[in-house]
């Protein structure tokens, strides 16, 4: 029996060959524009699919979270072996749940948790070349810390940001940044109520200058202050980024339990 159901998607995808998430009228390479065709031809009516996020062209994504409304008799595990079957194989659905017919994967995210990989090294695995930003230097990552404190808050960052909608708040709080290190390369986990676009990436080359000791750790303070995208550091390149998790009042994926 066809039923109208509105349906959770836990997605993994590699961002290297795509022009972000959003769908794009010039171009077919797109995360959401990918689904959609697979899920049109699966039902044979065009859905649109709600991403919690828009990542950025070259973004990968360990842990985004969709919804769709459908009209199917299919079950939750036989549109997943769907998905998988007829999706690009950077792209696959981790997890496929039923959830209330008001529920919306961005309205409704409490958290987002993103995590950037950089290298230390001079020339880092071909195998994760795609994956990390080869910096080739050293940083002191004890400044870093002490620059992200700064950061932890809630603070309008409009410093942070490229562009956007100037109606919109650019308000936003940053919970927590932390700094993971493995030997030769470092791992900056950020997580906050939401990101402006190219936020994360910003926040990033503004640590990396930090760390190479190009500016202080408190000249943050006049970025937030003043809202000035030109007092901020470069915005670091895409494929170093992961959206990894999603955070809802009541977890929907086993994965986030």
């Amino acid at each position: 029996m066809i039923m109208r159901k509105n349906i959770a998607l836990l997605l993994e995808y590699d961002g290297s060959r795509y022009e972000g998430w959003q769908r794009q009228g010039n171009t077919d390479h797109t995360i959401q524009g990918k689904l959609e065709q697979v899920l049109e031809k699966m039902t044979g009516a065009f859905k649109e699919v709600h991403g919690s996020g828009r990542t950025d062209a070259g973004v990968h994504a360990l842990g985004q979270v969709a919804n769709v409304h459908l009209d199917t008799s299919m079950s939750e595990n036989e549109i997943q072996d769907y998905l998988n079957q007829y999706l690009p194989e950077d792209i696959r659905a981790l997890e496929i749940k039923s959830v209330p017919e008001r529920f919306h994967s961005r309205l409704w995210a409490r958290e987002k948790l993103y995590t950037y990989w950089i290298d230390m090294d001079e020339k880092s695995s071909v195998f994760q070349r795609k994956y990390i930003y080869t910096l080739g230097q050293k940083l002191n990552i004890e400044l870093m810390r002490q620059s992200a404190e700064y950061l932890c808050g809630t603070h309008d960052f409009s410093g942070f940001c490229t562009g956007g909608n100037k109606k919109k708040s650019t308000v936003r709080t940053l919970k927590s940044v932390e700094m993971v290190s493995h030997e030769s390369q470092l791992e900056i986990r950020m997580a906050g109520d939401g990101f402006l676009y190219n936020m994360v990436r910003i926040i990033t080359g503004t640590l990396i200058e930090t760390g190479q000791g190009r500016r202080k750790p408190e000249s943050v303070v006049e970025i937030l202050e003043r809202g000035d995208r030109k007092l901020a550091g470069f915005t670091a390149p895409a494929k170093g980024l992961f959206l990894t998790s999603v955070v809802y009042d009541t977890p929907i994926f086993r994965k986030n339990r």
